[in-house]
Parts: C-alpha cells; structure tokens; sequence
C-alpha cells in the first residue's frame, strides 16, 4: 500500500504565517493593556493644587479596586498650565494626544472655551471638564461637570417677586448667564414693562468703591436687590470685602451670589448687619468623609507637582469635588464601554505604545480623529451615578441634569444654612422660617425703632465711668459722664430718640485692616452693631466712603505735645538780650566808624578849625580830636549832652545822621528791655514740625490706629513724609495704644519724646495736674469731629441739624468750657510760653557789676593820668618828683 504525503498547500503556510504575526502583533497589546492601564489626560490650572491631588488620589484609588471582568487600570499624563492662555492649552493637547490618550479631563475658561471645543471636535476627544463655563455652548465632544445655575438664579428672583435688580459680573461667563436670564426672564411674562434691570461690571482687580457707590445710587427706595454673579471665589470674596467697607451690609439689602461655594466664603462681617445674602451650595456634605482620606493620603505620597509641605485642607471644596466627579465620570463611562465590548481597544495598543487607525499616537499635524472618540463619547454622556456633587447624569449635549442645588442664605448671628433646594427641573422649595426675610431685610434682628446704640470710647474728658455717690451701683447711661455723655444727651433731646451708651469693644476708634475690614467704632457701624457713634471721631474722606458723618461738632487739628521745660531766669546780662550778638557787634563797628569819620571830617573841613591865642601867640586848633570824636559819639548813644559841637556843614551831617541811627536804637532796645527783665522765659528744644524733622534726639509719635496716624501715611507733603518714615522705622516702636498712654510718655521722657494728638486733646491734658506738658506750634491740619451713622442712615440729617442748633445756642461752646477749663487743675488764664513777675536784684545786677567796673576803671585811670603829670612836670621844671609830690599833696590839704 502505498503511502500518500500530503504537502501543505502554499496558501496554507501563508494563513499561518499571517495568524502566527497576528497573534504576536496582538498579545503584546493585550498584555500591555491590562499592566500599564488606558492612558487619559489632565489639563489642570497651575495653581489647582488641591484638584491636581484630587484627581491623582482618585486614579490610584480606582487601580486598587478589585480586578473584574470590566476592570481597567488607568494612567495619566498631566500638565499644569495656565488655562487662560489658548498657546499653552493647545500646546498641552497636542502633545498628550501625541502620546496617546483615550480622553481628558481638566479645566477651561471662557478664554480658552475655543481652543477646547476646536480640538475636541476635530480630533473626536472626549473632554471632561469640572470647570467649563455653564453657558450652553455645546460641542460634540464635550462634557459639563459642573452644573448650571442661572435656572436657580432666575427661580429665586421670581420667588422674590423682584422688579427692579442690579446685575454684577466679571467675566464673559457672566454675559452667556445673564444672556440666559434674559431669555428665560420674560417667559409666561405678560408684559416685560415692569422689569428693571441695571447690569453692571467689575474688574477682578483694581478699586471698585466709585462703582459700588454708583450701584447703590441706582436705588431710590428701601430695597436694594443685587445678584451678585461673580465665577471665582477669591473676587467674589474681595468684592464681598468692598461691599462690606462701603457699608453696604446692613438690612435693606438682599444679594443673590452666583457660583456653588457660599459656604467657601468668609461672611463673619456679614452675620450682625441685617444684610440678606443668598446662595448655593452644591457639594454632598455626605461626602465630607472623603476629605481625611485624601488629606492623609497626600501626607503619606510624594506627588511631583505638590510642594512637599502641601496640605489638602479639612473641607472638600467645590473644585476638587468637581474633579473627582469628572475622573469617576471617565472611570464609569470606559467600565461601561470594556463591559459591554472587553475587545474593544484589542488592537489600539502596540508593543505599549497607543495607536490610532495605525498610526502612533494622535497628532495635531495630521488628519485622523480619534477611532474611539464618538464610542467614548457616547458612553461618558450615558453614565448616571452618585458623586461628590450628588447626582452626575448629562444630556444629550453634555450638560448636567437632574442634579438640584441647595439655597443657602446668610442668617442673623449665624453662618450660611441651607433654608430649601432648586432641582433642574426649574422646582424651588424654600423652607421658609421666620428669620428669613424676603424682601431683603430681617425680623429676627430687627432692633427696636426707639432705642438706639451708641458707641462710644472711653478717653477724657470726652467719655469717663463716673465715680459711685454713696456706695450707689451706677447702671446704664448714668454710669457716664463727659463731653459725649453730655453732647448725646442734648441731641437725643432734640431728635427725640431713647440711646444706650456701649463702649466700643476693641477700644478703636477706627482704622481699615490688611484684609479690607474695619475695626474700632467704624467697624461696629459697618458691622451693624451699632445705629450710631459719639465720640472723638474725626471726619476723614476714607472713613466717609464706609460710614456717614453729621456736621461737625468740634473742630481741631493735629498738634504738638512735649514737656514743659524749666523756665529760664535772666542772667546778669540779659539786658544785652533785646539785641542780637551780631546787633551789638554792628553797633560798635558803627560807633567806631562814625567816630573816625567826624574826625577825618573835623580835619578835612577849614570850618572846623579856629585860632586860638596863646603865650607863644595865635595858633590853629580843632576841637575833634580823636578822644572828642569818640566822646561826642558816646554821649549820643547815652541820650546825654556835649560841650562840643560840629560847625561844619560836613561834620554836623554826620552828627544828625548818627543821632537819627540812635533814637531808633535806643527806642527799640528800651521797648524790648522791659519784656527781657521782666518775664521768665521757657526755652523750648522745638518750635514747629519743622524743627521735629530735622532732629532725631527727640522722638515723635502717634496713637496705633486713628486718623492723625493716617494723616502722616498718606500725606504727600515732604516735612510729613519724613516725620512719617522716622515714626515707622524708630525702633522701639513709637506709637502708644491709647492718648493717656502718649501723654504720660511725654511726661516720663524728660523731654526726649514728642506726642502728635489732636488739638483739643492736647489742651485737654496741659490742663491736668502735673501740669507739665504744652503745646507748641499751630496745628498741622484742619479737620472736625462729626457723629458717625451708617451709610444713609435716617438719622444723618435730623443729628446735623441738632448740633447746628447746638452751636447756634451756644450749648456745645459751654460744653467745652465746662469740661476742658472749668474742670481743669492748672488755671484756664495761665500763659504756658510765659509769665511776668517783680524786678529783682538778678534782673538788673548786670548794670551794678556795669557800674562798679566803671568806677574801678576811672579810679584807675585817675592814678595813671596823676603819675603820669608829674613825672612830666617834674622833668619840666626840674624838680624831682618826689618832692613834686609832697608839694602837690600839701597843696591838696590846704585845698581841703
């Protein structure tokens, strides 16, 4: 029998060769696959930190879960970027496209909204966002994360039954909503004549005070209605800070605030105001628990990307709640799409490597879309299931629904609450309660109409505890006393209001902080914790831009304080103090010239010399000699008389001139004279500010916040500008917490420190026993002290026009006088430069030594001139001069 061998056809071989390259070409990618996972991409915001830990905690999350059948590892490749700038956001697509991705999830902007939608739809690849716009720009190949919520916005506007709104954005986010609003606002409207809608924009950053005023003035009743609609919320939270230091926080305003983290902002200044704020919210506080795990897991891993002192934070925030909702939105869609086809990506992996109909990657430069793209797409659009933000369904074009929001609104006393929900689905359910106001005021707050609350500080003499009388307990106003007790006394009785007295807590009068707040007496008016202040406040334009200001009560300026110096007795020779050293030296130079010159006239001119006769005949003589000169000079100063007198018409010009030059003199110096010998002067080291700047021996300062403190920081003038960078640099420091404090810091430097406080309180205080502080220089500006109300307050112009009639009556002049002179310990008539007294012996002992040396000197000369005459006539008659002598001695008895 025959054997037969078959030989494989060539057909054969080649279909086995083709399955054995397939197999080889396809296991790899399985393998592949299944170890190094699908790869997605993040495009997240540099600054996104906090989602950028999110989104990896919640990757390695999912790998860890249990391996099943629809089970996949995921990768990611990630870039932080600025998401504004449309070059970098495509940039990062491309190049993770290049490698390969099976979509993205990251953030985007209105800004960067184009470039996202362009390459989404171009390429076919699914885009995830948690921070899209809300607007309904839809793409194919986009989805929404984060809910809409101008339906909310429009829902509460009609439960509020508003008419007449201001609507404030920031961004081109805010037009697409309120574009919305408008659209949906007139619908089921029988007539739109009724709305009024004002739409206003503010700027993320620079001042918005002009603006804010402006939109407060656009209101001309009771209510002021505002939605608020500002994306971030670090602007929304620094336009809540300009609300609030414009004063308007107080009842009569009710804010709608757009985005979905009012209880991300800081609203502590808001919760004794009165002030309606409303919001939402949109994070599952069920969900809270998921922040210690992710917090304890970035302590534990070392991320790249995140500084190593990175904290997550104890509160699951809106964006990074957004995030994980977008990854499980990823996760779900590509489970459901393996579990229905677990081949469907067999062939997209190669030796690792993602390929895209064949070609590596997805490239930017090409034209091939992503081949899964609209499978994916269609998966992410279909998933339904239960996130950070509650319920996570899209429709057809992306967007969320049926997903509600929960109604948070800012209550008395309290932080935000929620008080109802707003489903898609256009439902609102308000639970309503009776703090709850809803035309924007409140009613659990509401402070009774005929009882006010001043705030006040205590300082004197304005405001001081009153001794006990008796061993009597003081209470309520009576506990008080001063120029405030009595000054809110007297406008009380003619506003007709009852008013309880509370000093300020933080003893403040009032000064803006770093974070825009403001403490102190303003801050309690801005707070709504007070209906008005009485106190030594002064009127400044900053504080005019938060609060309002009567008319002023007292006007003042800022001056200076410093301690009194010893008073200076005269000397011996204080009579030469009513002319200057150099005046002296003058006159004497004058003396000397006008001497010298009536002598070289006397020879010069032939009228001056006459012939004399004598025993060895006629002779010329002249009678200014040099000693005539000199001497006829002299007694012209003295206002005596002289035996000779000029003859020339040359000499006696000069003789008038020099007469004229010492009546002046003489007049001046005797009116000057008496002040110098009767008066006890006080030479004080400074005399102005001037002299404050161009020293540093003596220190200067201010109190720690107020008005005199800001006037030296903002002021352009050089002087002050210097004054204010010594105050700031000094070390230790040298502004004092209280005006007592800076006084008696004057008091204790022994003259080494100089207090800058407000003039009346400088006055104040130099009537006070020691008694040893002045004030020196005029004031340095001119400003007043007003009561302070809030902004637009019913009872600005009733308590205006009560201190004018005050002033006009003469009350608030006795006030002063009663608190500051009437009550002071140094004397109200006592002239603090100065204060006469008798003549006495140190006074006038100059003029005795002046005379004694004068007789010492002419005794002297007399014994030279007598030795000197004898010797000569001695020598003349030839006789010796002792003998001469006794002659002229014995002479000199029979004389006697």
């Amino acid at each position: 029998m025959a054997r037969v061998v078959t030989t494989p056809s060539v057909g054969a071989m080649l279909w086995w060769w083709l399955a054995w390259c397939g197999l080889v070409e396809l296991w790899p990618g399985r393998v592949t696959a299944a170890k190094k996972g699908l790869p997605i991409g993040a495009v997240l915001d540099s600054k996104s930190l906090k989602s950028l830990a999110a989104l990896l905690y919640g990757i390695e999350t999912h790998n860890n879960k249990t391996v099943s059948s629809s089970h996949f590892q995921l990768t990611t490749y990630r870039s932080g970027i600025d998401v504004t700038n449309d070059f970098q956001v495509s940039k990062s697509i491309c190049s993770m496209m290049a490698k390969g991705v099976f979509a993205f999830v990251g953030d985007a902007n209105m800004t960067s909204l184009g470039t996202v939608t362009s390459y989404s739809n171009k390429f076919h690849m699914p885009y995830v966002s948690s921070a899209l716009p809300t607007s309904r720009r839809s793409s194919s190949f986009l989805v929404n994360v984060r809910p809409r919520y101008d339906g909310a916005i429009l829902a509460l506007i009609r439960h509020y039954k508003w008419r007449h709104f201001v609507y404030i954005y920031d961004s081109r986010e805010g037009v697409s909503r309120l574009q919305e609003l408008f659209n949906n606002l007139h619908k089921n409207e029988a007539t739109n004549d009724n709305w009024r809608i004002s739409v206003v924009r503010v700027d993320a950053a620079g001042s918005r005070y002009p603006l804010l005023r402006h939109v407060d003035r656009l209101f001309d009743g009771q209510h002021r209605n505002i939605v608020l609609d500002v994306g971030s919320v670090l602007v929304l939270q620094s336009v809540l800070n300009n609300i609030q230091n414009m004063g308007m926080n107080r009842a009569g305003y009710h804010y709608i605030l757009g985005g979905l983290a009012m209880d991300e902002l800081n609203l502590a200044r808001f919760t004794y105001g009165g002030v309606n704020l409303t919001g939402f919210g949109v994070v599952r506080s069920d969900k809270a628990r998921s922040v210690s795990a992710i917090r304890e897991w970035c302590r534990r891993k070392k991320i790249a990307g995140l500084p190593s002192h990175f904290g997550f934070g104890r509160k699951l925030q809106l964006n990074e709640a957004l995030t994980m909702d977008a990854l499980m939105t990823v996760t779900k869609g590509l489970g459901e799409l393996i579990r229905r086809d677990p081949d469907a990506f067999r062939k997209t992996f190669r030796r690792g490597q993602v390929y895209n109909n064949n070609t590596k990657g997805i490239r930017c430069s090409g034209k091939k879309p992503w081949q899964h793209g609209p499978a994916i797409i269609s998966s992410l659009r279909n998933v339904r299931f239960n996130g950070m933000t509650g319920l996570v369904s899209f429709d057809k074009e992306g967007f969320r629904k049926d997903y509600s929001l929960d109604i948070m609104q800012l209550s008395f006393n309290n932080g935000p609450r929620k008080i109802g929900r707003w489903h898609s689905s256009r439902a609102l359910l308000l639970e309503e309660t009776k703090s709850t106001d809803r035309k924007g005021g409140r009613q659990t707050a509401q402070r009774n109409n005929t009882r006010k609350i001043v705030t006040t500080i205590l300082t004197k003499p304005y405001l001081m505890l009153r001794r006990k009388e008796d061993g009597v307990t003081l209470t309520g106003n009576a506990r008080f006393e001063g120029y405030c007790a009595d000054l809110a006394k007297e406008i009380a009785t003619i506003v007709k209001f009852n008013y309880e007295l509370r000093v300020v807590a933080d003893e403040k009068y009032g000064e803006r902080m770093f974070n825009g707040t403001w403490n102190g007496m303003v801050g309690e008016l801005t707070d709504g914790k007070a209906d008005l202040a009485i106190a030594p406040l002064t009127i400044t334009s900053i504080r005019e831009r938060v609060i309002d200001f009567s008319k002023p009560y007292m006007s003042l300026g800022i001056s200076i304080m410093i301690k009194k110096p010893d008073k200076q007795k005269p000397g011996i020779f204080s009579f030469m103090n009513p002319l200057a050293f150099e005046i002296w030296m003058y006159i004497i130079l004058a003396y000397l010239g006008v001497s010298l010159g009536l002598f070289f006239v006397s020879r010069f001119s032939p009228y001056e010399w006459q012939i004399e006769d004598s025993v060895n005949g006629p002779s010329f003589a002249n009678d200014f000699t040099v000693l005539n000169s000199f001497w006829f000079a002299l007694s012209a100063i003295m206002r005596q008389g002289c035996d000779i007198s000029p003859r020339s018409m040359s000499g006696r010009i000069v003789g008038a001139a020099w007469w004229f030059f010492t009546l002046i003199l003489i007049s001046s110096y005797t009116a000057n004279l008496v002040a110098f010998l009767t008066v006890e002067r006080m030479l004080t080291p400074i005399e102005s500010a001037d002299d404050l700047a161009k020293q540093t021996e003596i220190l200067y300062g201010t109190l720690h916040a107020g008005s005199t403190k800001d006037f030296f920081l903002t002021s352009k003038i050089a002087v002050y500008e210097t004054m204010w960078d010594f105050m700031e640099s000094a070390r230790p420091s040298v502004f004092v917490k209280t005006t007592l404090e800076g006084v008696q810091k004057v008091r204790d430097s022994k003259g080494k420190y100089a207090f800058l406080l407000e003039s009346t309180m400088n006055d104040y205080y130099n009537q006070q026993k020691p008694c040893n502080t002045m004030k020196v220089g005029g004031n340095l500006d001119s400003k007043g002290y007003g009561v302070a109300t809030p902004l637009d307050s019913e009872l600005r112009e009733p308590i205006s026009l009560a201190v004018l009639q005050l002033r006009e009556n003469g009350i608030l002049q006795k006030l002063h006088k009663r608190w500051w002179y009437d009550k002071g310990e140094c004397g109200q008539d006592v002239d603090t430069g100065s204060q006469q007294s008798a003549l006495t012996l140190n006074n006038v002992a100059g003029i005795f030594y002046i005379l004694i040396g004068g007789l010492g000197v002419a005794l002297v000369f007399s014994i030279v001139e007598f030795f000197c005459k004898t010797r000569t006539d001695a020598r003349r008659q030839k006789v010796t001069q002792y003998r001469l002598n006794n002659l002229i001695k014995f002479g000199n008895r029979r004389i006697v």
